[in-house]
């Protein structure tokens, strides 16, 4: 049986045939799927994020659609809509791209709210309700979605509860330039996506996914990630803290980590070092904090240094020890 840590490396090798020099990016990309979450891609245009999405879903063999958010989207052409058939003289559901393994959401700020709430109840509960009928959702199943930070005209920013649905946030960033010129090199007769293969299978990443939720979580480690969030909620710049959904998300991610680094149990340092992709989207900062330049990054910084890690403790389970 494979490993999360085989499947994590195979994923990230493969995908680093496409995406050049980011191996941060592929590592969270893998580790937000084989955590079975969503996947929020801030960042401009032109740094591969519907690549990245697209190569994840060759890479598992997956159902892949794309939808381009755009003012006028309805959600009926997210989640599929009943069309009469003349023939049979009755109604037959059409399925929308909802109803795929690995769904992006390209710019999905610039779809109205009542479109954006149509992912909620797939995000949430992987299912979609249309004309009263509930329809369960493919497994695997991920949400990839995309916003461009910089441009806020004609958009509609997403509200606190659909953020709060995404596992993870991440950003790209321009590439070095010696893997931009890698990157012109392999561009220059096709485009490497082309070439992609499939490297794991769904079943295996749906084994992996449980894997990972069988990873062991120390006492500490849970009164640790505990303690960061209730941290955010008292934090003077911030107005509204994490969630208990980003408790879990911090639980999830760390479990997910320690999986990839194939050790059988969650560490704190696993936990902080994942306390800014899995949190900073789910905070608000004071119209002050704001003002005085500060980022819900910047904070998590500050929060991490109070909190006090567990120290000398061990974490494996007890039969382990």
């Amino acid at each position: 049986m494979s490993t999360p840590s085989d499947i994590a490396k195979r994923l990230s090798d493969n995908i680093g045939q496409v995406i050049v020099g980011k191996p941060d990016a592929i590592r969270l990309a893998a580790l937000s799927l084989l955590a079975d979450g969503h996947l929020l891609i801030e960042d401009v245009p032109g740094v591969a994020k519907t690549m990245l999405a697209r190569s994840l879903a060759l890479s598992i063999g997956a159902t892949f659609r794309r939808i381009q958010c755009t003012p006028d989207l309805l959600p009926s052409d997210i989640t599929g809509i009943s069309v009469f058939n003349q023939k049979t003289a009755d109604f037959e559901f059409s399925p929308g791209p909802i109803m795929s393994n690995i769904v992006l959401a390209d710019e999905i700020n610039r779809a109205p709210p009542r479109t954006q709430s149509a992912l909620l109840e797939a995000m949430a509960e992987r299912q979609v309700t249309v004309d009263g009928v509930t329809r369960p959702l493919a497994r695997p199943f991920c949400v990839i979605a995309t916003q461009n930070p910089i441009e806020y005209e004609g958009t509609f920013p997403l509200p606190e509860a659909q953020l709060d649905r995404f596992l993870l946030r991440m950003t790209i960033g321009y590439p070095a330039a010696d893997a931009e010129r890698e990157m012109l090199l392999r561009l220059q007769l096709s485009h490497p996506v082309e070439k992609v293969q499939q490297v794991v299978t769904s079943d295996e990443l749906l084994a992996a996914q449980q894997q990972v939720r069988q990873v062991f979580v120390h006492e500490k480690v849970r009164d640790y990630i505990v303690r960061l969030v209730q941290a955010t909620r008292s934090h003077p710049d911030i107005a509204l803290g994490a969630s208990p959904r980003g408790s879990l998300a911090l639980l999830r991610c760390a479990q997910a980590q320690a999986a990839c680094d194939n050790v059988s149990f969650a560490l704190p340092d696993q936990v902080k070092a994942l306390l800014e992709p899995g949190l900073a989207h789910r905070l608000i900062l004071t119209p002050e904090a704001r003002l005085g330049g500060r980022t819900a990054n910047s904070v998590l910084d500050q929060v991490s240094q109070q909190v006090e890690a567990p120290v000398g403790e061990a974490y494996a389970p007890q039969e382990d020890s």
